[in-house]
């Protein structure tokens, strides 16, 4: 959408002072700002302008105006300057940060806590694989004269296994073949790429065992997709009710009943492959229930094929250069902390003594 710089100037000024106030910003504010070099009459054309154009709204006819999810999202893309963390800032979140490095998920739960109270809105935080699991490999087992054993490796070496009862008529050379064709098929394939027409396609390849592809097809998603899900953690909910916007009851209620692991435990699929940070403004959310809100994402490296989300929900007039700049210095600092290498041992006096290539 081509706006003039004039136009620029004033969606970022009705932004940056509707972040600040929660209040529709009208012209002669806009006017009295310091840069702001024209009339209240100009600014008053270029606001009618920003509203034709559905980057700003009017709430009521005779007051000022405030951004819509359209203006957010462009000033999110174009128009929002970087926030530089003060001193006082910085020192809060390294004293924060000062945890010791325990078990990933109580590190994690910890970080959305951090998060929370550094933002004063509601946090998440999560891990995820970096990459979707697939399985690596199918085995075939014969249990007994009328079972067998199904042994799923997937690509992160975990494996699982489900005991399956044999057709009257299946033989030994019948599972090789459903094997073969379940290596051949199924493996390398993220869950949601499991689908009816790759079903059809195994079963008609299965021969005697087509029977039992879909028993195996609906174990093989199961694992995959327990494989995908993480550990989400929300805290900090409650901090939404200090905010303009939810003061009206029934509002907050919808919202707050939204925030919980089971409305997020969809963000890595969408956010892992994507920039290290996403805002997503307004109706772009999730869940139909945060259409009023936004959403703020960055993630950071754990190591070992994982990586961690960490973000906040709050009003689309949320401070998004600020937010964003907190949220990027946790992320880097997270994934420094993930990555320092395993403390060594010093060596004994042994291994001194010890000059190199003797053979003790």
């Amino acid at each position: 959408m081509e706006l003039t710089e004039r136009q620029k100037k004033v969606l970022r000024a009705i932004v940056d002072n509707y972040i600040q106030t929660a209040e529709p910003v009208g012209s002669k504010v806009l006017a009295a700002m310091p840069g702001m070099d024209c009339s209240s009459a100009t600014i008053r054309n270029e606001m009618a302008e920003l509203t034709q154009k559905g980057l700003l709204e009017q709430p009521h006819t005779s007051a000022g105006r405030i951004p819509s999810p359209a203006g957010y999202r462009l000033y999110v893309d174009e128009l929002m300057q970087d926030y530089r963390l003060s001193v006082d800032e910085t020192q809060s979140l390294n004293q924060a940060m000062e945890l010791k490095m325990q078990e990933v998920d109580k590190v994690i739960s910890q970080v959305s806590k951090m998060v929370s109270k550094m933002t004063n809105l509601p946090a998440v935080a999560m891990t995820a694989a970096a990459n979707a699991p697939t399985v690596q490999r199918f085995d075939i087992l014969m249990a007994s004269s009328n079972s067998f054993i199904l042994v799923v490796m997937t690509n992160s070496e975990t494996i699982k296994n489900k005991l399956i009862k044999l057709p009257v008529n299946c033989t030994e050379q019948d599972l090789k073949l459903l094997s073969a064709v379940l290596n051949a098929s199924l493996t390398d394939l993220p869950a949601e790429a499991i689908t009816p027409e790759v079903l059809n396609k195994v079963t008609r390849s299965a021969g005697p065992a087509a029977s039992m592809v879909p028993v195996i097809v609906d174990f093989t998603t199961h694992v995959l997709q327990e494989q995908q899900r993480s550990e989400v953690y929300v805290t900090g909910q409650m901090k939404l009710l200090g905010q303009p916007e939810y003061r009206d009851v029934d509002k907050a209620q919808e919202v707050l009943s939204s925030l919980d692991s089971d409305t997020f435990s969809n963000l890595p699929a969408t956010l892992l492959d994507n920039a290290k940070t996403q805002i997503l403004v307004g109706p772009e959310n999730i869940a139909r229930e945060l259409k009023d809100t936004s959403v703020v994402m960055t993630r950071f490296d754990i190591g070992d094929g994982m990586q961690g989300l960490i973000g906040v929900v709050g009003p689309t007039r949320m401070d998004y250069a600020q937010v964003t700049a907190r949220l990027s210095y946790f992320a880097e600092n997270l994934g420094r902390m993930f990555s320092r290498p395993e403390p060594q041992l010093p060596p004994s006096a042994h291994d001194k003594d010890q000059e190199p290539g003797d053979e003790s």
